[in-house]
């Protein structure tokens, strides 16, 4: 995500022609955006996104359960010890 903020930033430097980027050639400002495509085949290819989202949906669940179980009564399971009767 941060190299199409980069892209297009770039782009909005170039046609304001502010400071270095008024005299580069477009092909190099507009280069974050093939990294970015490159980086997302990489990432979906790799795993690395579905990855993500499990552990985001874990978490959730997680997050969720605690909730319950503390609405209940019974505590958590996370870092705290079981209350006793």
């Amino acid at each position: 995500m941060w190299l199409l903020v980069v892209g297009l930033l770039a782009i909005a430097l170039k046609y304001f022609e502010v400071g270095l980027f008024a005299g580069l050639a477009w092909w190099i400002v507009l280069l974050p955006f093939p990294a970015a495509m490159l980086w997302w085949a990489f990432a979906d290819w790799s795993g690395y996104t579905a990855r993500r989202a499990m552990e985001r949906d874990d978490a959730r669940r997680q997050d969720r359960v605690d909730r319950q179980r503390d609405a209940l009564g019974l505590g958590t399971r996370r870092g705290s010890a079981r209350r006793k009767p």
